[in-house]
């Protein structure tokens, strides 16, 4: 009987320091991480966040929240992620229009090489000279012929897009008469383009593949080394004799600045295992997007400093400001 009393209340008082050890162990983190994105839905920064987000969310065990903040060239998001807490549950796309904000604005509200930590480069879309489909420019000829001519007209998403940089570029190594109108966004330069409001536009591939296809734009180069799988009739600036031209559009994931280095690199594998799957890499390309190969966090901080060193001669010689 003493026996059978002792071994009940010793498995009652199991049952209960049990519980409370349950009680007392720290549920695991299912907080949402937050991506920012300094554009508006719709763009490739958006589309790239959002191909990529349910997946990650998958293989770091979390929820992730896209939320897009545009403004000021993409600095007010790039801001949010500065000022976040470095635990690794905010993220943000930079893109090459965020790195070259630097060199339009007066200031930003951060260093971009100090309070932002890259993670890992995750895709690239190359710019594509476009132009009304049923117009007289048939091909990159006659479009410099008429440029020398009387000038040309040229749209973009706004100052210091891609669209705006790459055409810049091209106006001025080929020594081009040119007037840049900047829109709001790269939807309304193209459909400016179409309706023959604007002659041209080095529109990024996502934007203008649906009018492509539509037969309402005519592509006549790709400002990128190699042809792209997306429109692989079209010629690269390269083929049709102007080297040098090579403007493409990249988006990559950073994290506030003192993130630590095991988070980062926690991250950067999840995100090279979602690149890695068949459905993402093709979702990525049908947007005209080309998911980029595993490389670090070291390729991604090369690249930005490349780029601002690149665009900050081009920026200054045709006094780009912001909008």
């Amino acid at each position: 009987m003493i026996t059978a009393r002792l071994t009940y209340w010793l498995c009652a008082l199991l049952m209960v320091l049990g519980a409370t050890a349950v009680a007392q162990t720290p549920a695991a983190d299912v907080s949402p991480l937050v991506i920012f994105i300094g554009s508006p839905p719709g763009t490739p920064g958006d589309t790239v966040a959002r191909i990529i987000g349910g997946p990650l969310g998958v293989e770091l065990g979390r929820p992730v929240v896209v939320e897009n903040r545009p403004g000021a060239i993409g600095t007010v998001a790039m801001a949010a992620v500065a000022r976040s807490r470095p635990d690794g549950s905010v993220l943000g796309i930079l893109g090459l229009q965020a790195v070259v904000a630097q060199h339009m604005l007066p200031a930003i509200p951060y260093d971009t090489f100090r309070d932002l930590a890259p993670v890992r480069q995750v895709s690239s879309v190359s710019n594509v000279l476009v132009v009304r489909g049923d117009g007289p420019l048939a091909t990159l000829d006659d479009v410099l012929t008429a440029s020398r001519k009387g000038g040309l007209t040229y749209a973009s998403g706004g100052n210091g897009t891609p669209a705006h940089l790459a055409a810049e570029l091209f106006r001025q190594s080929l020594h081009l008469q040119m007037l840049h109108v900047p829109f709001t966004g790269a939807v309304a330069g193209v459909t400016a383009v179409m309706g023959g409001h604007v002659d041209m536009m080095f529109s990024t591939a996502p934007a203008a593949l649906g009018p492509l296809k539509a037969g309402k734009l005519r592509a006549l180069a790709v400002s990128a080394a190699l042809r792209i799988p997306t429109l692989p009739e079209v010629p690269t600036m390269a083929e049709l004799g102007h080297a040098g031209l090579n403007v493409r559009d990249w988006h990559g994931l950073v994290a506030p600045g003192q993130t630590p280095s095991e988070v980062i690199a926690k991250i950067g594998a999840a995100v090279d295992k979602v690149l890695a799957t068949p459905v993402v890499g093709e979702r990525l390309a049908q947007a005209g997007l080309e998911s980029t190969r595993a490389v670090g966090f070291e390729g991604l901080e090369l690249l930005i400093r490349i780029e601002s060193q690149r665009w900050a001669e081009v920026v200054k010689s045709a006094n780009i400001k912001a909008d």
